[in-house]
């Protein structure tokens, strides 16, 4: 050994244990009594070499060197070195991990977005039924022949509970605001329509004693009802500000070329329709 062999090495050995400097025949720990080695570890020699024999179950490789793995801190065979090839008892399996990881991550995505995917598939299957449906509202349409074919927008227009027809295939300019969508369907539906008309300049000109003979005869809730347009799906009463173009490009819930609008005779102070299946049994 070191202190006491006093053998002369081209190839000097260091020990990573306790750092000292052996030649050849000394190099391993147990050669030369590693003072510094945590395990004693098993080891066979053979002639003037110390062999280390794989823990690997029915495995008879033998290595001059320890081949330690730094998990279990058994002795192994090159072939059986990594973790995998020994079935290392202290393997982490990650991959369980990851997999339990990404369920959780998804459940937590759909049900953050759980609306508005329905949302989405509601959109995407109207849209589809729209294009399919377009080509036929354009051979029987009714509307403004006046209008140019790049602004006609096309819908299947489902008309008031109490109306004769349940609906009628009309079309309109993309420009138009709502309120005047309104006015020219109850004029090709033959509709009655109140929107322009008891305004309040109207019952200025009226003396006190006049309006309150009127109002005993008819209805107020009659006099307060609109003609309202209101979207297929949503039931919500449009504004009569909106046009359509704004409309057919809504982000969340837009109307479709060749879809359907619901027109129905609404008070001031409603927002819309409860239920549209009452109206479409298919949206």
């Amino acid at each position: 050994m070191e202190n006491e062999v006093r053998e002369a090495d081209f190839l000097p050995f260091v020990c990573d244990s306790c750092g000292g400097v052996f030649c050849l025949e000394h190099r391993s720990r147990d050669a030369h009594s590693c003072s510094e080695a945590s395990v004693k570890r098993e080891s066979h020699t053979v002639g003037d070499s110390a062999l280390y024999p794989c823990s690997f179950e029915d495995c008879k490789g033998k290595e001059l060197l320890p081949v330690i793995c730094p998990q279990c801190e058994k002795h192994f065979c090159l072939a059986h070195r990594h973790q995998d090839d020994h079935k290392c008892e202290k393997l982490e399996v990650q991959k369980p991990r990851m997999t339990a990881t990404k369920e959780l991550v998804q459940k937590i995505i759909e049900s953050k977005d759980g609306s508005k995917s329905k949302v989405r598939r509601g959109a995407k299957n109207s849209a589809t039924a729209a294009k399919v449906a377009l080509m036929k509202l354009k051979m029987h349409a009714a509307g403004d022949k006046g209008l140019p074919q790049t602004e006609r927008t096309y819908f299947q227009v489902y008309l008031p509970k109490d109306s004769k027809t349940s609906n009628q295939p009309m079309f309109f300019s993309s420009k138009w605001s709502v309120g005047k969508v309104v006015d020219c369907a109850a004029s090709l539906a033959s509709l009655k329509n109140n929107n322009n008309v008891l305004t309040a300049k109207q019952f200025r000109q009226w003396s006190p004693n006049s309006l309150a003979k009127i109002l005993k005869k008819v209805s107020i809730q009659v006099v307060l009802k609109k003609l309202r347009l209101c979207h297929p799906q949503t039931g919500d009463a449009l504004r009569m500000d909106d046009t359509l173009v704004s409309l057919l490009a809504h982000p969340e819930s837009p109307l479709y070329n060749g879809g359907n609008l619901i027109l129905e005779y609404l008070d001031n102070e409603c927002t819309g329709l409860e239920d549209v299946t009452e109206y479409i049994t298919h949206t």
